[in-house]
Parts: C-alpha cells; sequence; structure tokens
C-alpha cells in the first residue's frame, strides 16, 4: 500500500498528524468551536502551532472549555491568576484579549444569529479551494484574510491581523489549503 503523502507540516508529531487528519481544514460551523480557534490562533501569535496545540486543554480548562457567555464575564483577578498558569501561554496581552474576544463574539453571535453566519458570509456559505501543490505556494494572508481581520479589528476583537485570520481560515475550512497530492484536499470538500 502507497504511503499517504500528507501535508508536510503535519509530520512531525503523532498529534500533528491527527490534527490534520482529523481537524485541519474540515469545514467548522459549530460556534463553540470556532470561539476556540478564534482564541487558540490568537494564542499562536509568534509562536508554533505545536505550542499551543500541545497546550490545548489546557487552554480548554482555563478559559471555560471556551464558553463565550462564560469567558466574557471573568473578573479581571480571574484574568491575573491565569498569568500563573503554566498550561498556558503567559502573555498578558493574549489573556486579556480572550476575554474582550468572548465580548465581541457575543456582539456578532447577537448581530448574525451565529458566528458562524457572520464568517461563512463572507465566502457565501462556500469554501475557498486552493490548489497548491508546495507549501511554499501557500499565502500567508490573502485579499479575504485582509477584510475579515479589518471588520474583527472594527468589532473589537484583538490578535486577529491578517495573517492569524489566514490562519483560522486554513483551520476551520473556510479554505481548503491541503496540498493537492494531500488525501484529506479531496475528504475535507466532501
Amino acid at each position: 500500500m502507497a504511503k499517504l503523502e500528507r501535508c508536510p507540516w503535519s509530520t512531525s508529531t503523532p498529534e500533528y498528524r491527527a490534527y490534520h487528519d482529523d481537524e485541519w481544514g474540515v469545514p467548522q460551523h459549530d460556534d463553540r468551536v470556532l470561539f476556540e480557534f478564534l482564541i487558540l490562533e490568537g494564542a499562536q501569535a509568534g509562536l508554533s502551532w505545536r505550542t499551543i496545540l500541545e497546550r490545548r486543554d489546557s487552554y480548554r480548562r482555563a478559559f471555560a472549555d471556551f464558553d463565550p457567555v462564560k469567558l466574557a464575564r471573568f473578573t479581571d483577578a480571574r484574568l491575573e491568576k491565569l498569568m500563573l498558569d503554566p498550561g498556558i501561554v503567559r502573555n498578558r496581552l493574549k489573556i486579556w484579549s480572550a476575554r474582550g474576544n468572548a465580548q465581541a463574539f457575543l456582539r456578532v453571535q447577537q448581530e448574525f444569529g451565529s458566528f458562524d453566519a457572520y464568517l461563512w458570509g463572507f465566502v457565501d456559505g462556500t469554501p475557498v479551494i486552493n490548489r497548491f501543490r508546495e507549501l511554499r505556494e501557500v499565502p500567508a494572508r490573502t485579499e479575504l484574510s485582509d477584510r475579515i481581520s479589518k471588520d474583527l479589528l472594527k468589532r473589537g476583537f484583538k490578535f486577529v491581523g491578517s495573517t492569524i485570520v489566514y490562519a483560522y481560515l486554513q483551520a476551520m475550512g473556510v479554505v481548503n489549503d491541503h496540498l493537492i497530492d494531500c488525501p484529506r484536499h479531496r475528504a475535507v470538500q466532501r
């Protein structure tokens, strides 16, 4: 049997392979998951995704299982306590932005009915299917991520620059950037 040719970034650890094979690029419509990844992608800024992926369970514990209603109500004291949590990246701006992002997320849900409707509205509900052969072809940002980033910033979100947003769009399946020789490229389109 031929060896599966996964996207090269995903082969370094079993966790990375599982994330690539089971989650990355699958169109996501669950608001809780959309919120979780918005926070995790922001936490990843300046770091490797592996750093965050290895701490994902700690982030879930620290941030009330990414319940935006609960996180939006975190007190200053609770956020300060998270600065001592060795299971997450202890960056004050990132930790404090999680509460503000939860509040902004809830406002978007109120306005659009769901964050899913807001996010997928940028692509008329249809994923962007790219056909890249090599990692070097995959952009760090696009016109789409620029537009979404600008709108999120206007709505009060933090750690949502265009590069972060593009990684988010890839992860949530809004953009399919599995390389075309990767078995997941076709699979996530189904």
